[in-house]
């Protein structure tokens, strides 16, 4: 009889910890750029799809991994010899970050943490007429660029999720990237993110 009660109360407390983590899945649409020294780069729209889990310590203190497709880069204006090119930089990578979730009310958490992307695309369309980097450009011109984009990203994330229901939410975060993307260059990631989610 023992030995069934412990299992029984084992069996609770299981449940009870499985009761604090919850899974989910989230759809966004984002404004990325480069910042860093003299980069002067607009603004690029973009979106994210991935997933996540939480698990929440208690009523007030959670945490947060995710796993995020995200379509990142900018877009940038130059002249040269006299013609003007634009540039569109896609760089696309799977995100990684880790929010630590604080519940200032039961439905609204604000969300700090860092995040490591891995990226898996990077290339840039030039548009525009002449000869641009010893390239003569018609019209338009898409370059890859993968071999001159570092593999790993580092950056910081802050934000905040409101949950709008119990199962569905909204989530609003900026990610300010802290190394180079490019193997030659300053320039960094920066992307604001407005999404839209549902945790099972």
């Amino acid at each position: 009889m023992k030995k069934v009660i412990i299992m029984l109360a084992a069996a609770l407390i299981s449940v009870s910890a499985m009761a604090q983590v919850r899974f989910g899945v989230k759809v966004g649409a984002d404004l990325t750029n480069f910042w860093g020294e003299d980069i002067d780069h607009g603004m690029k729209p973009a979106y994210q799809i991935g997933a996540l889990m939480e698990y929440k310590f208690n009523d007030k203190f959670a945490i947060a991994p995710e796993a995020v497709f995200a379509a990142q880069g900018g877009k940038y204006s130059d002249e040269a010899m006299g013609a003007k090119f634009d540039m569109t930089y896609n760089t696309n990578y799977i995100n990684v970050p880790v929010m630590l979730k604080y519940y200032v009310t039961p439905d609204f958490a604000i969300d700090l943490g860092p995040q490591v992307g891995f990226n898996v695309y990077s290339k840039t369309t030039v548009e525009g007429k002449g000869s641009f980097g010893g390239v003569n450009i018609e019209d338009k011109e898409t370059f890859d660029l993968k071999d001159d984009t570092k593999a790993v990203d580092f950056g910081v994330g802050l934000g905040a999720t409101y949950n709008l229901t119990e199962n569905a939410f909204l989530q609003a975060r900026y990610t300010l990237g802290l190394t180079e993307v490019y193997e030659n260059g300053e320039a960094k990631n920066g992307n604001i993110q407005v999404a839209f989610g549902w945790k099972f």
